[in-house]
């Protein structure tokens, strides 16, 4: 375990932009909006709410009625445990009863706890819009797996990794943690991959997405929700639930 994390702050410090570090899971307990029940939505003819899907103007993916009177925003990343939990207990019920109302949209804006978050990111991304939820709930699901894989390659070839230029790290880190095996099963090709992982720009932009998450809106871990606008300080569904039926989705 510890040689884990040392392995994390060893890749992290060769990221392209200086990012303050935050934890999974560390929340700060604010409060939810409240409203009168809303009524269910028809989704457009011959679709499903759960078809809809755009990326949004903050960088992030959402789901369901762009209109939906409840808007549910988390901040996720993708090497964090409490955000994989929270996609096992929440995913089929949230975008089965909730956004297939029409009453309840969800966005996934994705936050870099780590460089391990970059790669994955850079490859969850690689495709079409519609595909990224659905590949970050499976790297969710095979998350251990990464964990598994990086300390079985140990230190001194993270560190070799880390020390490569930007446009190779990524592919460098990718392969050491199992990522770009993983993605190339699941529709993303290597040689696309390759091409997403070089892609620096795209690199920094989300840098500076979890930069400005942390500024704007005082993120300090994942996942942190928000329920139009309002942080409601949970990272599970048990209590994430009861505040979406008190915002009206009842």
């Amino acid at each position: 375990m510890a040689s884990r994390f040392r392995s994390f702050a060893l890749a992290a410090a060769a990221l392209p932009l200086a990012l303050a570090l935050s934890a999974c899971g560390d929340k700060k307990a604010d409060g939810a909006p409240s409203g009168e029940p809303a009524a269910k939505v028809a989704p457009p003819s011959g679709k499903a709410w759960s078809d809809v899907v755009a990326k949004t103007e903050e960088g992030g993916y959402r789901v369901g009625n762009p209109d939906a009177p409840i808007k549910l925003v988390e901040y996720g990343a993708l090497s964090c445990s409490h955000c994989a939990e929270f996609a096992k207990e929440s995913s089929e019920k949230l975008l089965n009863d909730y956004v297939a109302s029409g009453r309840v949209s969800y966005e996934l804006r994705f936050f870099m706890l780590n460089a391990f978050d970059v790669p994955a990111t850079l490859l969850a991304t690689c495709g079409a819009n519609e595909a990224v939820i659905p590949l970050a709930e499976q790297f969710w699901a095979w998350q251990p797996n990464m964990f598994t894989n990086l300390q079985a390659a140990g230190d001194p070839k993270i560190q070799q990794a880390a020390a490569l230029p930007p446009a190779q790290r990524m592919q460098a880190i990718a392969q050491l943690a199992g990522m770009s095996e993983f993605f190339a099963s699941r529709g993303i090709s290597r040689d696309q991959g390759a091409a997403c992982l070089a892609d620096t720009a795209k690199a920094d932009a989300l840098a500076k997405q979890t930069e400005t998450a942390s500024n704007k809106y005082e993120v300090s871990g994942t996942p942190t929700f928000f329920i139009n606008d309002t942080p409601v300080g949970t990272s599970n569904w048990a209590t994430l639930e009861p505040k979406l039926q008190a915002a009206g989705a009842r």
